[in-house]
């Protein structure tokens, strides 16, 4: 009770009890029961089987012989490194090389950690996508002329397709992950929750594309809308990879805290500067020139999205 394995109003069970109980009984058991003792491993396999009943993940520790049926049976097998027979090592999924148990929560941070880096990067990719799609159906739907030439596609994958979808990858945890309720086993990777984030945030990334794309097209100069278009775009997508770093604002995750995400936001803006500024690219890169003013309203127009989706976070976590 003093290190917090019993709690008031927990059950215990010894193996007698387990061996009186059918399988039923025993499922509506385990969910309150916090100790089990002088069990036999066929009474292990039992326990196990009732909680992956109840639809949960099960992990199982041991080092003995007699453990090595339940370290088999569990989803995750967790055998000790030293202490452990070989028996239960191979056995295991998993070995604890330094026997202490506070590695296993340091492996449960690292699997949050990367399943989180790959929603967040999944949504990254699909929401920037999505705002180009809605981008060029709208101009389709109006009869507009083509807002993106093939090169600028090329461009926009090569660039913002890759550099912050790779430092998002590289997040570091953030130390919340383990206050997450654990996700059911049959949970989608795309989710309700992140389809709706995707289409919001790639409607946000459109309406500033389109803006621009008008702001050009205005004065009777299709490849200057098309250039801003292309220009608002990828900058904006550049600016939204520091969204997708996580759930909270960047300033609650860290600014520097992911310096990958700030390699790959210069990188790509650096590119993406050197084909609008350098005359020579402007043929290969369909790029019309551009005014101070119009570099002024792409920056502008850019940010937005992020500034708007950073607030929204900064409302719903950080408070």
């Amino acid at each position: 009770k003093e290190i917090g394995i019993y709690k008031d109003g927990d059950e215990t069970l010894n193996g007698v009890e387990v061996e009186a109980m059918s399988d039923e009984e025993l499922i509506k058991h385990v969910p309150n029961t916090s100790v089990y003792a002088r069990v036999s491993p066929e009474h292990k396999i039992r326990i196990i089987s009732a909680w992956q009943k109840l639809g949960k993940i099960c992990a199982m520790t041991g080092d003995g012989v007699n453990d090595a049926p339940a370290l088999k049976k569990a989803d995750v097998g967790i055998a000790m490194g030293i202490t452990g027979t070989e028996v239960s090592k191979d056995a295991a999924s998993m070995i604890l090389t330094d026997d202490n148990f506070s590695t296993i929560i340091k492996s449960v941070v690292t699997g949050r950690n990367l399943y989180a880096n790959i929603k967040n990067s999944i949504r990254f990719l699909l929401s920037g996508n999505t705002a180009g799609i809605l981008a060029v159906f709208y101009a389709s739907l109006m009869g507009l002329p083509v807002i993106f030439a093939p090169v600028h596609l090329l461009f926009i994958n090569l660039l913002t397709d890759s550099l912050p979808a790779i430092a998002i990858g590289m997040e570091p945890s953030h130390g919340d992950v383990l206050n997450e309720k654990p996700r059911e086993a049959d949970a989608p990777l795309l989710d309700k929750k992140l389809s709706s984030r995707i289409l919001m945030e790639g409607l946000l990334i459109a309406i500033v594309t389109m803006i621009a794309f008008y702001l050009g097209y205005s004065k009777g100069n299709a490849a200057l809308g098309s250039t801003m278009a292309f220009s608002t775009l990828c900058l904006g997508r550049l600016f939204h990879g520091f969204s997708c770093r996580g759930n909270g604002s960047i300033f609650k995750l860290g600014i520097i805290s992911n310096m990958f995400s700030i390699y790959a936001f210069v990188l790509g803006a650096i590119l993406l500067y050197v084909v609008l500024l350098v005359p020579s690219l402007h043929e290969m890169f369909a790029i019309a020139d551009l005014t101070g003013k119009n570099f002024l309203e792409i920056n502008v127009l850019a940010f937005i999205p992020t500034l708007i989706i950073q607030i929204l976070k900064f409302i719903k976590y950080d408070r």
